[in-house]
């Protein structure tokens, strides 16, 4: 298949589609036969339990690690995300829950470290610039670009987090566990940083456990359980019919599905056919 281009893509593609992905490690299997679509300029809540799949899956689009088996397609061509520098220059940023400051640098080499323009004689004035310019894009409550990221508040070091990733143009960015032990005025701040990012025509992926925060700001929630889909919902669906999914208190497609096939496959080891049951 040919490349292309966010822009050439049909209208209503994804930028970003699984098939079937599954990862193991040794004999543990960490996700099973995942799909997942991505569109531009919506959010797409990733919610499941604890050991649900959902960090090893952002790992996969991160480059960290190799899906066993499976096919990722990124602007409409199947890509193969080996490394996580593969990741990121297709347009796949990632901003893990520890958002990886330097405490003791200010704003602008957070920014730009590792990026830096021209990095053998360091161009402050223009990278102070583009720093004000996306900040101010991003409408952030940043006092300085000065100021040490040390002395700034849990949902500041957030917004420096995203919009470093933002400095590369990507196309999808992923957000772990974005408003993880903040404050109620620090989560909207976060929350109305996300929706800005959307309305820039990127396609977001965020984890969290607060369901709350994820239907303020979700267009779809993704659930995953025991590494599987469990289902997908609008943020219309109420916190039982989530809560639901996410135990597997109840049934719904997926689920049903999914027991159907392995009552298949315990069937068929009982009749001796030699296929393995699925832990």
């Amino acid at each position: 298949m040919t490349g292309k281009t966010i822009g050439t893509l049909p209208r209503g593609e994804p930028i970003l589609s699984l098939r079937g992905i599954s990862k193991s490690f040794g004999a543990v299997s960490a996700l099973s036969d995942i799909e997942l679509d991505v569109h531009a300029g919506e959010v797409v809540a990733l919610v499941g339990d604890n050991g649900a799949g959902k960090s090893t899956l952002v790992k996969v689009l991160a480059g960290v690690h190799r899906p066993t088996s499976g096919t990722i397609s990124f602007c409409g061509r199947e890509v193969l995300l080996d490394d996580p520098g593969t990741a990121m220059s297709l347009g796949i940023a990632t901003v893990y829950q520890d958002l990886a400051l330097c405490e003791n640098l200010n704003v602008v080499a957070n920014l730009f470290l590792g990026h830096e323009m021209k990095p053998w004689r360091l161009d402050e004035v223009s990278m102070e610039v583009r720093a004000w310019t996306l900040l101010n894009e991003l409408a952030a409550r940043i006092p300085s670009v000065r100021e040490p990221v040390a002395s700034l508040s849990g949902g500041q070091r957030q917004t420096v987090a995203i919009a470093r990733s933002l400095l590369l143009d990507p196309k999808i960015i992923m957000l772990d566990e974005p408003t993880a032990a903040l404050g109620v005025a620090q989560t909207a701040e976060v929350l109305n940083l996300i929706e800005r990012v959307r309305d820039r025509g990127l396609g977001v992926v965020m984890i969290s456990h607060n369901m709350e925060d994820v239907k303020a700001v979700a267009d779809r929630i993704v659930v995953l359980r025991l590494g599987r889909n469990n289902g997908v919902f609008t943020r219309d669906a109420s916190q039982q019919e989530l809560v639901a999914a996410i135990t597997g208190a109840s049934e719904n497609a997926v689920s049903r599905r999914i027991g159907r096939k392995e009552a298949g496959a315990f069937k068929a080891a009982e009749a001796g056919e030699g296929r393995e049951i699925a832990p």
